[in-house]
């Protein structure tokens, strides 16, 4: 038996993690009949870039032979649902993606990308693509319906459930926004104080005196944070910091 929405939605804004709410995810969209799923944000998204990969939240469990050449090795930015999710908010159906008379107007990239979905047995399923509330940023996720499983029988699904899974992956986003996430980007407990003082305005010198040690100590520990967050100044880094609430966070 399905869990009632409001079981859902109040296990999903009290999880505590990435971790946990990603896990509960999951396993609610099984429930739903999603067995697959792939969950993309950026907060560096320019013209037609998306920025640095390793800035970006990804959360999937495809397994390593899907996401290794999806995501590692490009065939993502060719995907029809991800031009479909760029250009939209809200929920679309992947037989947008199979329409035959559709077929004409991919590309050769298009087509070389939906064929390999189709040899991982991702075929069914819908994109959900998240409101953005600035041009920099963008956030959506794919849901995978079991291998063999038609279009049409997810599409049905979707008339029956759809507006209860958009508000779940709507609440699960915005939740996940608010938990701390370092992916390729992970500070050291002091890399993480010492841009915290330079967030509350305090100088070096200032930090050394708070801390007892040495001006060049904490400047070493900025240089760091830096070298760590790939940026070049530390207004920089406490931005970055801030973006994946790596600061001033109870449990960090």
């Amino acid at each position: 038996m399905m869990t009632r929405l409001t079981d859902i939605l109040n296990a999903v804004v009290n999880a505590g993690s990435v971790e946990e709410l990603w896990s509960l995810h999951l396993e609610t969209m099984v429930g739903y009949g999603f067995d697959r799923l792939i969950y993309g944000f950026t907060r560096y998204r320019s013209g037609s870039s998306l920025g640095d990969p390793q800035d970006w939240v990804v959360l999937t469990n495809h397994p390593p032979a899907y996401v290794r050449p999806f995501i590692d090795g490009g065939l993502l930015f060719h995907s029809p649902m991800l031009r479909c999710a760029l250009g939209n908010d809200g929920a679309c159906s992947w037989s947008w993606a199979q329409d035959p008379a559709r077929r004409e107007a991919f590309t050769a990239s298009e087509l070389n990308e939906i064929e390999f979905n189709r040899s991982m047995g991702v075929t069914a399923g819908y994109t959900i693509s998240f409101r953005s509330l600035s041009a920099r940023t963008k956030g959506a996720i794919g849901l995978t319906a079991p291998a063999g499983t038609p279009q049409t029988k997810v599409d049905a699904l979707w008339t029956q459930h759809g507006d209860a899974i958009i508000v779940i992956n709507n609440v699960m986003h915005l939740k996940l926004l608010t938990l701390p996430y370092s992916g390729a980007r992970s500070l050291t407990q002091r890399q993480r104080e010492v841009l915290q003082w330079v967030g509350d305005g305090k100088t070096a010198q200032d930090i050394a005196v708070l801390l007892g040690r040495t001006t060049a100590t904490v400047e070493k520990h900025l240089r760091l944070a830096r070298e760590a967050l790939d940026v070049e100044t530390t207004a920089q880094a406490v931005l970055k910091a801030a973006f994946y609430n790596q600061m001033f966070v109870l449990d960090a």
